[in-house]
């Protein structure tokens, strides 16, 4: 309760310091609509940096407000609206929005016919067990992934990869997965079509051209355009890991007893420290434990009851059998997973009957049907912010939660874990059957860590395929004029058709949070480039900059964007600064699409802190902390803007 006192104290302040300076910038801008858009401008910065609500919900709540303003105009001073509202749902039509759904479509066929297992198996056969050898294969491996797909989605895909490498080389996941998420970030920008901002840029650059005379109109970029500089970061970033990981990267010393175990019990008391084991116990009728729900005693004495027999008929386990508000019942038979010491303690006190061994669970709860694993809470996770007793977890998917992983520490049951608002990057060990897991790696509620168990198969017969409609699609993009959301949704659609994904599943592929995102902030770019705000910005931060080189003044650009980047979405830095940046070139005689590239390759550089979709991806299965980031990713950001300004400085002369 303090922290979230403390965090409200905070956005308080920050919102008094936002309004002066929206005050003073009113007061000293050329005109009013440029006002009133600088006050949008910071009302989204400030929304964005303190997430008083979804950055998503922020960005739909701002087209609104820029669709108001047409209505709101003469009360505030306007001639018209900010923008044309004949214009303000363009951004859902638009080419960048389009393209990010059909790579998120064409990235989750790739995932399913199982070429993530191959990768793995590839990785462990070439790279042997040295961490000097498989950091670099995994590391380049998820860069060039990561090239044509959403990072987040290809570290994603990695983190099962990873763990199982761990499990079987004997490395530790912390010495692994930070090269790995890392090199998913700086694989975005190898190509156009790698992150989120870089997809956006050609729109961007569209957009700004409205407001600029024919000869300083810029060009758009190529799918290649941007490839020698991400090549040179991913590089720099293999090697960084490679010559200064034994010093920068941690080591959690429980992950290497985990990584060696030879069994999931061993494996799990090794990583988390979990004693636990099944035990299948008999309630008598003079028990003292009949007519108790299940959340009256679970708490209370450190256990989880994962199963129920309350009658010949009535076997409660997986979705929809068990839940707190279960009744015990007189000859009910309980399968329980706890610690021996835990489990004899609650025995004695009820005066229950301890089987020797699984009787009447012995076929559900065999090692081929149920067992503990791992899942992480990935950023985009709708439980994000909702507790485990809020969604009923054990009922709704199946999942009885018996720790949870968080900051370097384990709690487990009797420590509030089921009260615990959950976060992104949590790791969650749970105890499911197999069936329940795999309905899991279709959520995108979850990522599932644990990949060694009897499930679903996936669809390798459908390979080629896939790699087929992959090809068509690159090909598109590289040798036609058609446009890159029609080239991209060409091999997207292709996949759905031949079976590689169905069409539920691509839905479900879609991060729809990014959609409305990307979608909602298109129209305030808009309206900060018409509306002549980002030309004032411009001259403004020129003259406090004074006369400097041009390299200089990129380079100032390119800290501006990392800053952003940090207190906010990438996607949503993009936006705000790419105007900007072009009339800062423009003013300082500089090349505006090299300073617009600058700003959307700079919004991955995001390792300072975990910030970043990966980062907070990584650090539940990990154990990071925000330490962590800031020893290894304060040199990765140093390294990130000395090659990116050197490489564009010599493939741009400049610009």
């Amino acid at each position: 309760m303090s922290e979230k006192n403390k965090i409200n104290y905070k956005a308080v302040i920050g919102g008094l310091l936002f309004v002066l300076l929206a005050l003073y910038l009113a007061d000293v801008a050329p005109s009013v609509e440029v006002a009133w858009v600088t006050a949008i401008l910071l009302l989204t910065i400030y929304l964005f940096a303190f997430e008083i609500v979804r950055i998503d919900i922020v960005a739909i709540c701002i087209m609104v407000l820029l669709g108001l303003s047409d209505l709101l105009a003469p009360l505030i001073g306007l001639d018209g609206g900010l923008v044309d509202n004949q214009h303000l749902f363009d951004g859902f039509g638009s080419n960048a929005v389009i393209s990010i759904m059909a790579v998120m479509i064409i990235g989750a066929g790739l995932d399913k016919t199982g070429l993530m297992t191959q990768v793995a198996a590839f990785i462990l056969k070439v790279g042997g067990r040295t961490e000097r050898r498989i950091i670099p294969i995994i590391s380049g491996t998820v860069a060039f992934i990561s090239s044509f797909m959403q990072n987040v989605g290809a570290a994603a895909l990695f983190l099962p990869v990873v763990s199982r490498i761990s499990a079987r080389s004997g490395l530790p996941m912390s010495r692994l997965m930070m090269p790995m998420g890392f090199c998913a970030i700086l694989g975005g920008t190898v190509t156009m079509v790698g992150s989120s901002p870089l997809i956006l840029l050609n729109d961007l650059i569209i957009t700004s051209n409205q407001g600029l005379p024919v000869e300083q109109q810029m060009a758009t970029w190529s799918l290649f355009s941007v490839t020698p500089i991400g090549v040179a970061l991913v590089v720099s970033g293999i090697l960084y890991f490679v010559i200064a990981g034994r010093f920068v990267l941690p080591t959690t010393a429980k992950k290497d007893e985990g990584a060696t175990a030879s069994s999931t019990m061993e494996y799990f008391q090794g990583t988390y420290g979990l004693d636990y084991a099944l035990f299948e116990v008999q309630v008598p009728p003079e028990s003292e434990l009949v007519g108790h729900m299940l959340d009256d005693v679970e708490h209370a004495y450190k256990i989880r009851v994962i199963a129920a027999q309350r009658g010949v008929d009535d076997l409660r386990i997986g979705p929809g059998g068990l839940a707190r508000d279960v009744g015990i019942e007189a000859n009910s038979i309980l399968g329980i997973l706890a610690s021996p010491e835990n489990l004899l303690a609650f025995v004695k006190k009820f005066d229950l009957i301890l089987r020797d061994d699984l009787q009447t669970f012995s076929e559900a709860l065999a090692a081929t049907k149920a067992g503990i694993g791992e899942v992480v809470i990935p950023p985009s996770s709708s439980l994000v912010g909702k507790s485990a007793r809020d969604v009923w977890m054990r009922k709704t998917y199946g999942i009885a939660m018996v720790a949870l992983h968080r900051g370097g520490k384990t709690l487990r049951e009797g420590e509030g874990i089921r009260d615990l608002p959950l976060q992104a990057g949590d790791t969650l060990v749970i105890h499911t059957t197999w069936d329940a897991l795999a309905r899991l790696e279709k959520n995108r509620d979850f990522v599932v860590v644990t990949t060694e168990y009897p499930h679903e198969e996936t669809r390798p017969h459908k390979v080629g395929a896939a790699l087929i409609f992959f090809g068509i699609a690159l090909s598109l993009v590289l040798f036609t004029d058609l446009r890159l959301s029609v080239a991209l949704l060409t091999g997207a659609l292709g996949m759905i058709l031949s079976g590689v994904i169905k069409i539920d599943e691509a839905y479900r592929a879609i991060s729809w949070k990014t959609v409305f995102l990307l979608a909602s902030l298109i129209p305030l770019g808009l309206a900060v480039e018409i509306s002549g705000t980002a030309k004032w910005i411009a001259e403004q931060t020129l003259a406090l900059l004074g006369e400097r080189p041009i390299w200089v003044i990129q380079g100032a650009v390119a800290l501006l964007a990392t800053f952003f980047t940090l207190v906010m979405s990438n996607v949503g830095a993009t936006v705000l600064l790419v105007p900007l940046a072009v009339n800062i070139a423009i003013g300082a005689g500089g090349d505006p699409a090299v300073f617009a590239l600058t700003v959307a390759i700079a919004t991955s550089n995001s390792f300072l802190i975990p910030t970043h979709q990966v980062n907070a991806l990584i650090m539940g299965p990990t154990g990071y902390g925000v330490p962590d980031f800031m020893r290894a990713g304060g040199i990765m950001t140093i390294i990130f803007l000395v090659v990116m300004l050197g490489m564009m400085n010599i493939v741009f002369e400049g610009g």
